[in-house]
This record gives C-alpha cells, sequence and structure tokens, in this order.
C-alpha cells in the first residue's frame, strides 16, 4: 500500500538516527513544494515538485507538516486526580510539603492501588486519544504510582497493552523507587531491597519495560540510593534514567553522566558540574517546562546545555500533581518563550531528541526514507506560527504509520 502526502507548503524535520546536540539541534531540514511518500507504513521517498503515483493521495492543502511529535516523559497509568492540591499550593504549601503530609504522590498510590487493571485502561486510553489529537504519535510512560510489586506490575501490563491495542508507540519506565510508600516510611532500606530484589526480576521476567527510573531528589531518594537503584536496573537490563534536579540540586545530574544514563528529567536548578557531567555521559536532558509553569518554579538552564553540547528534548510530564498536561504544544510555546530556544531547536526537542531520549531515533523523529510514516499536517503554514500561537490546538491531521488516525 503506497500512501503520499502531497501540495506540503513546507515539511520541517531534524535529520539522522541520534541525538542532536550544540548547533546541531538547531540545524533542520526545510523543504517547500513537497512530499512524503510512505509504503506500508515507512518512508519510501521525500522530495519536491511532481509527486510519484500512490494508491492513496492525502493533500496537505499548503500547510507545515513535521514528524510526529515524540512525548518522552509521562506517568500515564494513575488513579484518581490531585485538583484537591490547587487550593493548598495557593494557600503557599510547597511541593514536598505537600508530599510530607501524605498528600501528594502517596495519595496517588493509595487511588491506584484501589483501581482495577481495566479502570487503569481506560482512563490511560483517553489520555492517549487526548495526547495524539495534539499531535503525539510515540511517548513513554512511568509506572511509579503502585510502590508495591503487584500494582506495579499491573501499571506496566497497563503500558504493555495499551501499546498492542492503541496507535501510539509507547515505550515503558519502571520507576518503583518513586517515593518510600508510606509502610515503609520506617524502613527504607527494606523498600529499596525490595524494588531492586523482588519488582525488578519479576519485571525482566515479564518483558514489560525496557527502562528504569527514579525519583533522586530531597526527602525522596539520595545520590547513593538512586545509584543503588539505577545499577541494579542495569543487572536486570533496563537502562538507566533519573528524576534530578528537579527542586534541589543534590546531584543526580552527576550521576546520571557518572552512570551513563539515557536521559536525565527536569533538571530545573541543574548546576554547570551536572551539565558538564552529562555531556561526558552522553545523556539527553528531558526537560518539562509545563512543570515549572505549574508549580511557579524556574526554569531549566537549556540554553547552557545546548551551548554544552548536551542534546535537549522536552516533555509533558503529564501527571495528577504537578503538571496535569496533556499538550505537547503548550511545550513548544514555552520552549521558545522561558528557555529562548529557537523554533528549529525546539522541533528537534519534541522529535528526534526526545525519540533519543527513549531509544527510538532509529524508527521515528525524523522524516527520513526508512522512518516509520509518522507526520503531522498541521493548521499553519510554517514552523514559527505553532510556536508563535498559544492556547489552540493546531493540528489539522495526524498520521501513524502511513494512516491517518485523526483528522
Amino acid at each position: 500500500m503506497k500512501t503520499i502526502v502531497t501540495n506540503i507548503g513546507m515539511l520541517a524535520t531534524p535529520q539522522g538516527s541520534g541525538p542532536r546536540k550544540g548547533p546541531e539541534q538547531g540545524e533542520i531540514q526545510i523543504l517547500r513544494d513537497a512530499w512524503v511518500l510512505m509504503e506500508d507504513g515507512v518512508i519510501a521517498q521525500v522530495g519536491t515538485g511532481p509527486a510519484p503515483a500512490a494508491d492513496e493521495t492525502i493533500d496537505a492543502g499548503g500547510s507545515l507538516v513535521t514528524p510526529g511529535l515524540v512525548d518522552a516523559h509521562t506517568h500515564l497509568i494513575f488513579g484518581g486526580w490531585r485538583q484537591n492540591e490547587l487550593g493548598l499550593k495557593l494557600h503557599g504549601k510547597s511541593y514536598l510539603e505537600i508530599q510530607n503530609a501524605g498528600d501528594g504522590i502517596q495519595s496517588t498510590t493509595n487511588a491506584t492501588r484501589q483501581s482495577t487493571e481495566e479502570e487503569l485502561t481506560q482512563k490511560a486510553a483517553q489520555a492517549l486519544d487526548e495526547m495524539m489529537h495534539f499531535g503525539v504519535t510515540t511517548c513513554e510512560a512511568k509506572s511509579g504510582y503502585g510502590l508495591a510489586t503487584e500494582h506495579e506490575l499491573k501499571a506496566l501490563q497497563v503500558i504493555k497493552n495499551l501499546n498492542d491495542r492503541h496507535h501510539m508507540d509507547i515505550v515503558a519506565t519502571f520507576m518503583g523507587a518513586h517515593l518510600v510508600p508510606a509502610e515503609y516510611k520506617a524502613n527504607r532500606a527494606e523498600y529499596i531491597r525490595l524494588v531492586c530484589e523482588e519488582m525488578m526480576p519479576k519485571v525482566k521476567e515479564q518483558g514489560i519495560a525496557k527502562y528504569c527510573d527514579v525519583f533522586c531528589e530531597a526527602d525522596t531518594f539520595t545520590v547513593e540510593e538512586s545509584r543503588q537503584v539505577l545499577e541494579a536496573g542495569l543487572k536486570y537490563g533496563l537502562r538507566p534514567k533519573i528524576h534530578a534536579d528537579e527542586i534541589e540540586a543534590i546531584g543526580g545530574s552527576v550521576l546520571a553522566g557518572e552512570i551513563g544514563a539515557i536521559s536525565a528529567e527536569h533538571l530545573i536548578v541543574c548546576p554547570p558540574e551536572g551539565i558538564e557531567s552529562m555531556a561526558r555521559g552522553g545523556v539527553v536532558a528531558c526537560l518539562l517546562p509545563a512543570t515549572s509553569f505549574y508549580l511557579g518554579a524556574t526554569f531549566a538552564p537549556a540554553r547552557d546545555m545546548v551551548n554544552a553540547g548536551v542534546p535537549v528534548a522536552m516533555a509533558t510530564d503529564f501527571n495528577p500533581g504537578s503538571c496535569p498536561c496533556l499538550n505537547l504544544q503548550f511545550v513548544i510555546n514555552l520552549g521558545c518563550l522561558k528557555y529562548k530556544l529557537t523554533p528549529e531547536e525546539v522541533l528537534t526537542a519534541v522529535t528526534l531528541n526526545a525519540a533519543a531520549a527513549i531509544d527510538m531515533a532509529g524508527q521515528v523523529g525524523s522524516v527520513e526514507p526508512g522512518k516509520q510514516g509518522d507526520l503531522v499536517i498541521w493548521d499553519a503554514p510554517d514552523l514559527d506560527y505553532i510556536c508563535y500561537r498559544m492556547g489552540s490546538n493546531l493540528t489539522k491531521t495526524v498520521i501513524k504509520k502511513g494512516a491517518v488516525v485523526v483528522g
């Protein structure tokens, strides 16, 4: 089956099968009067001028076309919501104060444990549908709200089932080390042992996750505990990711570089030594500007990272507490307005570099022969327009593996 997208006013795409860093992050290919030919869901040719014949034609109407967006950091699987915390925040309670009072992640853990697999699946499927309407065609999803073997495995099974059934490609991350749950507060070492010696072997045995993540933060997991978790993950074939430097710079970004994490996430208060370590270790910095916006926090030093040769990706951090946002287009806006990244750098951050943060850059993240036919046709004339407009969904058509799934 040959499908061609014709009448593309502007095709904007990064190129390559790995992360782009430094000046390369802003180097993208721009083609005008372009077309993209897909065969059996894979891009076969990209060109300009007269288009070849195909079985099906999709007319882009002179609009902008980009790769399908990649959301490389979500906490997709959870029970309940936490709208009750909004008032607490407005009255001056900090994230850690709310968490230490028994709300925060612990309250979501309670709701997730009480939810059935079917309830979690239905809720997450609705979120995936919404993400796809915003132009996302590939995403990462973390466990981390079960915090008990049975419930962490339940969450990862939900992710696997959704990957099998939904149009979205979903990459699973095991995050049993998201928080020490209430029942282990007096025995942290035992909970870490549980994560490393009981949960991880079962995750590997069932083949339901590719990565291991840990929340390295004050009042959560120390650098030493985080290293222990990530090294255990490596033993079980789970590549390391790390929540680092979100609230306090306790050394998570430095650890990311030392341990060779595929990505470090958040990095709101990342210090120069953390940036240097990530650059040495080949770590993708997965930045989450909507979380900074929602928490009223500072914004990560994205420009310093680009200048230091760290590949920068951006994602939503969709979760029920610190960022109840599924809109990667809003993240695009923030990337320009708050990180001061150029539209070209931002496009790379939400496509190719985001794909590299989940080891999918060989399959998705750019419009090139051999990649999956994942495209977005925008209600926009050019790349600048989708960075400039705010508050509207500018997606016109979403194509996944050569087939129209939205529009």
